[in-house]
């Protein structure tokens, strides 16, 4: 059986063929990386991953969002805005799906629309192109998609511009947040970590922290043993601090978001140890001790940490039992969300809503019982010192 780093490299060997057990390009493939670099498609470009189809998000709510700058990143972009008439501005929510999945993927399925229909916040979604990665991955590990002022990650900072720019959209530049699955997930912590002035809050779901990974091969190697390398090549286990000056150099900036953290204790593809080493590494960030209120909730050992006011600024879910996938607890109680989809998974717990609930995007008491915050009085996210939000071209 051939290694599938081996196959990214090399697709010419007979066992990386479409027809190969290892690396059948016809099967469902991780929403983490499951990757076919450009040149696969340039030697097999009749296999079904290979071309790009219509910028469609199917038949749901979305609607396109076009002339949104440069677009270095090549990306296409979808938004849902629920109606309300309030003259408050409203929040603005950008999810970013897994690989393999498209926009229409992770709206309603997740939950966030039936969210957004509740609390009347904006939402956009970023797509990806077969043509920049033929399994829809963002490219969350390559420089030219991951550093400020680059490819993907500016092209997702253009797409926020042009909707805090729309006046009729009522967006509050200050109560932006953004989220995603796996290589949407480890996108989510590239925003955050080069444009991090634009966001309050940032959830990453089996995500991988920043920095970690510079190309297709040590994208695997973060994927399975969430281990960074060092100024001198080698791979260990990083401390807090390597973590956090990866972040604090990626931008000017001296704001940070707020973090909450995901990840399926049973994932596959994205080992949890990734988790741990996002903690360290917002932790540090942001300045907070590495002590945390811990605590049993739902189907979850739930993490918090919190700054010398007590405020909750990084929290962790680490959901029992889970693969890969954003985790989601279908049912009509107030919590729950959500429907089941691949590599979105029911798992007792409704992601969207928790994150939501962090950000203080909605003040339902379903808080987990030993909550830091006094009772169940959420207390107001961490909001940026207000900046320039032009677009960088």
């Amino acid at each position: 059986m051939v290694d599938k780093q081996v196959c990214a490299f090399l697709p010419q060997l007979p066992l990386c063929s479409a027809s190969s057990v290892i690396f059948n390009p016809t099967q469902p493939t991780p929403a983490g990386m499951g990757w076919l670099p450009d040149f696969w498609c340039n030697f097999v470009p009749n296999i079904p991953t290979c071309g790009d189809g219509p910028a469609v998000a199917g038949d749901g709510p979305l609607k396109p969002l076009t002339g949104f700058g440069s677009n270095p990143g090549n990306l296409d972009a979808f938004t849902y805005v629920p109606p309300d008439t309030s003259p408050s501005p409203r929040p603005l929510v950008v999810a970013l799906h897994g690989c393999t999945q498209t926009a229409s993927d992770y709206n309603d399925e997740t939950g966030w629309v039936q969210l957004a229909d509740k609390l009347y916040f904006a939402m956009l979604f970023p797509q990806q192109k077969k043509a920049n990665n033929p399994n829809k991955c963002f490219n969350w590990f390559e420089p030219l998609d991951n550093q400020r002022g680059r490819g993907e990650a500016l092209s997702i900072k253009q797409m926020i511009d042009t909707m805090l720019a729309d006046t009729s959209l009522n967006v509050d530049k200050q109560r932006v947040y953004i989220t995603g699955l796996s290589g949407g997930g480890a996108m989510t912590a590239v925003m955050a970590a080069t444009y991090p002035e634009m966001f309050a809050g940032a959830a990453p779901i089996a995500g991988i922290p920043y920095g970690c990974a510079n190309d297709v091969s040590s994208a695997f190697r973060c994927m399975s043993t969430g281990k960074g390398r060092n100024k001198n090549g080698q791979e260990i286990d990083l401390l807090p601090a390597d973590w956090g000056e990866r972040v604090t150099s990626a931008s000017p900036s001296s704001t940070f978001p707020r973090v909450s953290i995901w990840q399926g204790t049973s994932d596959t593809t994205v080992n949890q140890q990734n988790g741990s080493e996002m903690i360290e590494q917002w932790t540090n960030v942001l300045g907070l001790s590495q002590s945390s209120v811990e605590q049993k909730f739902k189907t979850t050992r739930h993490l918090v940490y919190q700054d010398s006011s007590g405020r909750p600024m990084v929290e962790a879910y680490f959901v029992n039992n889970m693969g890969h996938g954003t985790p989601i607890d279908s049912g009509p109680a107030q919590d729950q969300c959500g429907k089941s989809h691949p590599f979105i998974l029911e798992a007792g717990i409704c992601s969207s809503f928790y994150i939501a609930k962090f950000w203080g995007l909605t003040s339902v008491v379903a808080s987990p019982p030993a909550s830091p915050s006094p009772g169940n009085v959420l207390i107001p996210p961490f909001s940026p010192a207000p900046t320039n939000q032009s677009s960088e071209n």
